[in-house]
């Protein structure tokens, strides 16, 4: 039997817009989207906004439909990476087992920690009141005896809450916890076991494991043990690097070709920058293309020996924008590189200038 884990896990309140309103009090107790627009997509929103429906990944077009007096503000992702920072040193100070998720959001686990407080509910309590009086801006908290369990408790109480499910509360905690609160389930999954009337945990849990593997392929049994409380995997600050990438969200739309190499040379710069700090390199080099539809294209190639430098990167990446024709308005543009020579690397902390993708 598994030893049981003090876990937390910290989500900041609405991040970015978050930032903008503490940066400009004018933007204080107003509906405010960070990114969108005419033709890009949100890439947070504040509470104000969210109470008209809007949504991070939403096109800006729909979320200032629900919202006609939505305020936009451009991202400024530097600002967001100098405020994470300063949040990831908090951490630093209570455990060196620290899993960042994103900018925004990570796992602690605080079995044993630095400053010898027996209660996780304690220590989340001030890691959160630190974070409010070093940058202005609020967090909730989830914490529990795994990552799974610590992060639906974390959406329990936002914003500005924490809840903790203690080790006698898990069953029945997860039997009432409704299907879509599940943490992996988006909303396809949650609909279609909505179908099957799996309405909350208690009915996901009369599916035996080979009827959830047979509905949900390998995701059955993550789910058969999740609804028990089971999830074993364990906090990892340190994990090897797959990939690098960089990628670049527009505020207006890329219209015509030069723009597009024009922003495929800075893409290629920045790639080289932060490839450079840790002296990785890879052999496969991917482009990626959504457009103005939000339809997306990507194309890789793979060669023998290791890409070089911004140039190489560029050259590349024309090659594979060439086999595909311009037909379309451009909306982001990315370059990512792999297979790469990482094996024996630490973890390179990779911050993609688009924070969010969507999923189901």
């Amino acid at each position: 039997m598994l030893p049981e884990r003090k876990i937390i896990h910290v989500d900041m309140d609405a991040f970015y817009a978050s930032v903008e309103q503490h940066d400009n009090p004018e933007l204080r107790g107003k509906p405010i989207a960070v990114g969108g627009g005419q033709y890009g997509v949100v890439a947070a929103a504040s509470y104000e906004a969210r109470k008209f429906g809007v949504r991070s990944a939403m096109p800006g077009r729909l979320a200032q439909e629900k919202c006609p007096h939505l305020i936009v503000v451009k991202p400024r992702f530097q600002r967001y990476k100098e405020i994470s920072q300063q949040i990831r040193k908090i951490f630093y100070d209570y455990t060196d087992l620290v899993e960042p998720l994103s900018l925004d959001e990570a796992y602690l686990d605080v079995t044993e920690n630095k400053k010898g407080i027996e209660s996780a509910n304690d220590i989340a309590r001030e890691i959160r009141q630190r974070i409010f009086e070093e940058t202005g801006l609020t967090a909730s908290a989830g914490i529990s005896v795994n990552k799974f369990l610590a992060k639906v408790a974390s959406d329990y109480n936002k914003p500005n809450g924490q809840k903790t499910i203690h080790p006698t509360q898990i069953l029945e905690f997860m039997e009432e916890l409704p299907i879509e609160k599940f943490y992996g389930i988006g909303k396809v999954t949650a609909n279609r076991m909505h179908e099957m009337h799996i309405f909350k945990g208690a009915d996901l849990k009369k599916k035996s494991l080979e009827e959830l593997i047979n509905l949900f392929g390998k995701s059955g049994n993550y789910y058969y043990n999740v609804v028990r409380g089971i999830h074993n995997s364990e906090v990892k600050p340190h994990r090897i690097q797959k990939s690098v990438a960089v990628e670049e969200t527009f505020w207006e739309n890329l219209l015509d070709e030069d723009s597009v190499f024009k922003q495929l040379q800075l893409i290629s710069e920045e790639l080289e920058t932060r490839l450079g700090k840790k002296e990785i390199k890879g052999k496969s080099l991917t482009l990626k293309i959504k457009y103005k539809d939000f339809t997306q294209y990507t194309r890789s190639t793979t060669r023998e020996n290791y890409f070089g430098d911004a140039e190489d990167f560029y050259k590349t990446a024309r090659k594979l924008w060439e086999l595909r024709p311009f037909d379309k308005p451009v909306r982001l543009l990315g370059l990512s590189l792999s297979n790469l020579n990482t094996q024996e690397k630490k973890q390179v902390s990779v911050q993609l200038k688009i924070p969010f993708e969507e999923f189901e």
